[in-house]
């Protein structure tokens, strides 16, 4: 177990990384080869600066971290990040450009262009709930930006991703909470009942990565691993954020659910103390993004009491691991791309390895648990 000097040391390395990562060449987006963009090669999900989910989820952790440090040392980059993106325009409305709202639901308050900021969420919260597709069931649709394009979508019509819990529905629970809809606090409880409903495998205790409508079927049925930790760790992000306007039955639904995939998640744990990108398949690569938010999830439900003390010994081997992972220079190694929806294992071990803004910021988040306070 790694003392708080030893990781606050492994903090700061890796929170400059992220606030350094600079942008990435949108256009190369037009000409790479599908089988590239399979693999995971989208630039628009490199670097801190674009809008979208990587950064949304990277600015998210600093949010995490500012917010241990219970002060303000990262308003100047926030108001420089979001500043700049309302002056350049935001790219078109979906699930992924839906993430960066989650930090600024946080901090609107804190910056100095409150009252567009407050107004810019209050819209994005009604297209979510008014315009935004939706499935059967009235899930949210999986819609995402497409590629090459900043102001187009990629529809995936009828499709549920567990990626939209983490993505779109914490943003929606926590302004709905700033702003006291109750109407919102619904729909977001509704959107995580439906995803648990389609997604959740009650033969594994783990999560599909999504389901699709025309063939009512879970895709390849693969159990990845950064898929389940959105659950894992947004869960308990969830739980915590709404306790009061919970119904006791449906917060008992929403911890019973959380403790089978935490039970199946020990039983999957690799030596290392990480977990596999493919969850049940240890001839998969390590991955340390999902590790990293399923250690984070881990120790929230162990500060909650909802789970015992042998998983805080599963999350205390991650946090080992987790930081054998962080180079000198503060970079998180190996952490996966982006990931669409696959049909075989296969496609899963296939996406490139490479440094991403979610990497650095959920590595971030599980060290900053793992801080005795």
């Amino acid at each position: 177990m790694k003392s708080n000097e030893q990781l606050l040391e492994k903090i700061h390395l890796v929170v400059e990384k992220l606030m350094n990562l600079g942008g990435s060449d949108y256009d190369k987006d037009r000409t790479v080869s599908q089988n590239d963009t399979k693999k995971g090669i989208i630039q628009r999900d490199f670097g801190i600066e674009e809008w979208d989910w990587p950064q949304g989820v990277g600015l998210y952790g600093l949010y995490k971290l500012q917010d241990f440090y219970g002060d303000g040392r990262y308003l100047p980059f926030f108001e420089k990040w979001y500043r700049g993106h309302m002056e350049k325009g935001l790219p078109s409305k979906n699930i992924n450009t839906t993430a960066p709202f989650l930090p600024l639901s946080y901090l609107y308050e804190k910056l100095e262009q409150s009252e567009d900021y407050k107004g810019l969420c209050e819209k994005r919260a009604d297209w979510l709930i008014q315009e935004l597709p939706k499935t059967p069931d009235n899930g949210f649709q999986h819609v995402t930006s497409a590629i090459g394009d900043r102001n187009g979508v990629a529809l995936n019509e009828g499709q549920l991703w567990v990626d939209t819990l983490f993505m779109s529905v914490l943003f929606l629970n926590n302004i709905a909470n700033q702003l006291d809809r109750p109407d919102w606090k619904n729909e977001a409880i509704h959107q995580f009942l439906v995803h648990i409903k389609y997604l959740f495998d009650k033969e594994t205790g783990l999560f599909h990565h999504g389901f699709r409508f025309d063939r009512r079927d879970n895709f390849g049925g693969i159990f990845w691993c950064r898929g389940n930790s959105w659950f894992t760790y947004g869960i308990m992000e969830f739980i915590d954020n709404c306790s009061e306007e919970l119904n006791e039955g449906v917060r008992t639904y929403f911890i019973d659910t959380f403790k089978a995939q935490a039970e199946a998640l020990l039983k999957l744990q690799a030596p290392s103390g990480l977990w596999h990108t493919v969850l049940n398949d240890s001839t998969s690569y390590e991955e340390v993004s999902g590790s990293a938010a399923i250690a984070a999830g881990l120790l929230r439900g162990v500060k909650a009491g909802i789970l015992d003390e042998s998983y805080k010994k599963a999350a205390d081997r991650a946090i080992d691991g987790i930081c054998d992972n962080i180079s000198d220079d503060g970079t998180v190694l190996n952490v996966s791309a982006g990931t669409g929806i696959g049909m075989t294992a296969e496609h899963y071990k296939n996406i490139l390895i490479m440094p991403m803004a979610y990497g650095q910021a959920l590595a971030l988040t599980a060290l900053c648990e793992a801080l005795e306070k």
